[in-house]
């Protein structure tokens, strides 16, 4: 199985299971917003927007701040 396939694989997993797949990505950008200094926070919700995005569910579904 080749990335491609892989990635496809995940995005029909993820479309299926949008909302634990968007729990999962919201909780570990909440972890690690935690962890680190708030001047990366924005950093943080970028990249959960682009995890989302390149899942098929959409960037701006991120949970309110």
């Amino acid at each position: 199985m080749g990335f491609d396939d892989a990635l496809n694989k995940a995005k029909d997993l993820a479309g299926e299971h949008s909302d634990q797949v968007s729990k999962g990505i919201d909780g570990a950008a909440d972890q690690v917003k935690e962890r680190t200094p708030d001047n990366v926070d924005q950093h943080v919700d970028t990249g959960a927007d682009a995890a989302r995005d390149k899942l098929g569910l959409g960037g701006d579904d991120k949970k309110d701040k």
